[in-house]
Order: structure tokens, then C-alpha cells, then sequence
């Protein structure tokens, strides 16, 4: 079991199986010590769990916050498989984009994004401190509330 495999064990994170593409893109392109993560959805078990607007819908920051969370523990799945189930390779988390569906009168994006920052650099400690946007968006795929990609540098076996 890696150091990072522990560590999540420690902190009780149970990563999900890396989701399939739902359109024509592959889940994650690795070109020289990097690794792109396709964009992720707020997903568990299969389903998306957080659906609407931030600031309609019922959908407040903390709900936004959580599938930003989602988010950002599918795109890590997506990084192991990358990594041969290896997440020890990972030197750092370089960027994270995140778009999240909000009302038209909705400015607190970064608030959101949060959610998917602050869970990567719990798991990786300053190894996922990373550079960032957050942006507001009509809609997402599936109706949901947040998606978020990221990029990765590993060590290269």
C-alpha cells in the first residue's frame, strides 16, 4: 500500500472507480511528466449527486462546496489510474479549473471551487497547492452543479 494509500485510509477517503467518458474524450492524457485530468463531475456510485444552480434550486454553498468535493475525489481516481494505481508518483497538483452552474446573480465562484482546492491539498498536503480558476456557467453536462479538471506533474517511470 502506497504512503498516499494510507493517508487517505487515515483520513477515511475511499476513492471512487475512475468514471468512463460520457462523450468523445479519453479521461486523462499524460504527456511527459504531465497529466490532464478531463473535467469531473460531482459523481458517487455512478450518479451525479449534485445537480442545479448555486444561488436557485436549493443549492447553497455548502451543497456546492460538497460537489466540488465530489468533484475533486473523482478527478484523484482519474490521476491514480493514470499513475498505475501509484499515487506516490504524484511531485504535485499544478492547476485546477473549476466551473460551477449558478444564478445570474451569483458571484462567490471561488467559494465553491474551495470545496475541490481544499480536498486535493488535504490528501497531498503542500504537494496540492495548486494555481486555479473559478468560473460561473449557464449549465453543466447532467444538470451538474460543478465540474472541475485538473493537471497533475508525476514522476515518470
Amino acid at each position: 500500500m502506497s504512503v498516499l494509500d494510507q493517508h487517505l485510509a487515515a483520513l477515511g477517503i475511499v476513492l471512487p472507480v475512475p468514471a468512463s467518458p460520457v462523450a468523445a474524450y479519453v479521461p486523462y492524457v499524460i504527456t511527459g511528466n504531465l497529466v490532464y485530468v478531463s473535467g469531473q463531475l460531482p459523481l458517487e456510485n455512478g450518479q451525479v449527486k449534485i445537480t442545479g444552480h448555486v444561488g436557485k434550486e436549493g443549492v447553497d454553498i455548502a451543497r456546492a462546496q460538497e460537489a466540488a468535493r465530489l468533484c475533486a475525489l473523482n478527478i484523484i481516481a482519474q490521476v491514480k489510474a493514470a499513475c498505475d494505481g501509484n499515487l506516490d508518483r504524484v511531485e504535485r497538483c499544478v492547476k485546477v479549473g473549476g466551473f460551477v452552474a449558478s444564478a445570474p446573480d451569483f458571484f462567490d465562484h471561488p467559494q465553491v471551487v474551495n470545496g475541490a482546492s481544499e480536498c486535493i491539498e488535504k490528501i497531498f498536503g503542500t504537494k496540492g497547492q495548486h494555481a486555479r480558476f473559478a468560473l460561473g456557467v449557464a449549465s453543466l453536462p447532467r444538470n451538474a452543479t460543478v465540474e472541475v479538471d485538473a493537471i497533475f506533474q508525476i514522476v515518470v517511470e
